[in-house]
């Protein structure tokens, strides 16, 4: 009667047997193992002529995974009346070519699209207008009131959007993105006639997104006014820094999302790169709209590309929760079961 050390435990069996004769006895598959016996791999060629002797140890390994995968489930974005599937936002400025913005917005997968009101913009060298390149059917424009440095001239600039956006019978007109900048060399926006035309906008029946620095003060402020989003600068508008401030972020998003979890909070400016839309999701963003970082890069598709991924792993991130960070090493590899000596501390 031979006994044995099996996985650590001592086992007794009524007659010699062979190591396929254990394998078969505990029901195992010898494909996905591997034996050792006294510290002796046995080839599975080997196993129908190995047999087991008295006092033997024997270890039976396999493989096993560092973790679990659990997919997470998420929700549309919505702003006001709208929702939508992509969070990511892009404009149209900037491009080598109406035709490379087109491919760009493809590629990026956004559903909504900024377009500034201007004279000198409707129209180019052909007699085209900006709006015949883009798909009207698949994106939901958004006005924006780039360029304004008054309460008045963003309000007016609305105004003008809605008019043309309804004769387009597109969704667009009955929101706009707000801003009411402070100086040319920053762009940085001002934050009273910011609040000004909020107040307006929003008695004038449009949703309003509106851009504001990163002031959690001033955004909650512009939420209590009746802004449908804040939309914060990670820095200053095509600058490319990303997000300069992180900490201010985190405080709009839990001041704007306190009794209020599913408040919009889209990162608006500043972003350079991929890692930057990544960033900003996994702040707990609820979206990101950038333009230049995908319109000036040297390969505009593959930017366009790489922020959509970007956007979408900065998500999951986020509702998956990250690990605390820690001092010490956490060994993601099971201890037990290890094959070994005893550790020496």
């Amino acid at each position: 009667m031979p006994a044995i050390t099996l996985q650590s435990e001592p086992r007794t069996f009524p007659s010699p047997l062979s190591v396929a004769q254990l394998l078969r006895h505990l029901g195992k598959n010898p494909k996905k193992l591997a034996v050792e016996v006294n510290l002796n791999v046995i080839p599975v060629a080997d196993h129908e002529r190995y047999i087991l002797k008295d006092g033997d140890t024997v270890e039976i390994v396999t493989l096993v995974g560092g973790g679990q995968p659990a997919p997470p489930a998420d929700g549309t974005l919505k702003i006001g009346k709208f929702e939508f599937r992509s969070r990511l936002f892009t404009g149209t400025g900037k491009y080598p070519s109406p035709e490379l913005m087109q491919q760009c917005m493809i590629a990026s997968d956004c559903e909504v699209t900024t377009v500034a009101v201007r004279r000198e913009r409707l129209f180019d060298a052909t007699g085209k207008s900006l709006l015949d390149y883009l798909d009207l059917k698949r994106l939901t424009i958004l006005p924006n009131t780039a360029g304004c440095f008054s309460a008045e001239d963003a309000i007016r600039h609305a105004r003008l959007a809605r008019e043309l956006l309804k004769n387009l019978e597109n969704p667009g007109a009955d929101w706009v993105k707000l801003e009411c900048l402070a100086d040319k060399r920053t762009l940085l926006p001002d934050p009273i006639d910011t609040l000004r035309a909020t107040e307006q906008l929003v008695k004038e029946g449009f949703t309003v997104l509106v851009y504001s620095s990163d002031d959690p003060v001033l955004a909650k402020r512009l939420k209590e006014a009746g802004a449908a989003s804040v939309m914060p600068a990670g820095s200053p508008i095509g600058s490319g820094q990303g997000i300069l401030n992180p900490n201010n972020i985190r405080i709009i998003l839990e001041y704007l999302k306190e009794n209020d979890p599913d408040y919009p909070v889209i990162v608006d400016a500043g972003v350079g790169t991929a890692s930057d839309v990544s960033n900003a999701m996994e702040l707990g963003c609820d979206g990101v709209l950038l333009n230049t970082a995908i319109a000036s890069a040297k390969d505009p598709l593959r930017m366009a590309w790489a922020m959509r991924y970007a956007l979408d792993a900065g998500r999951l991130a986020f509702l998956a929760g990250r690990i605390p960070k820690k001092l010490y090493a956490n060994a993601s590899s099971p201890t037990e079961g290890f094959i070994g000596s005893p550790i020496r501390l």
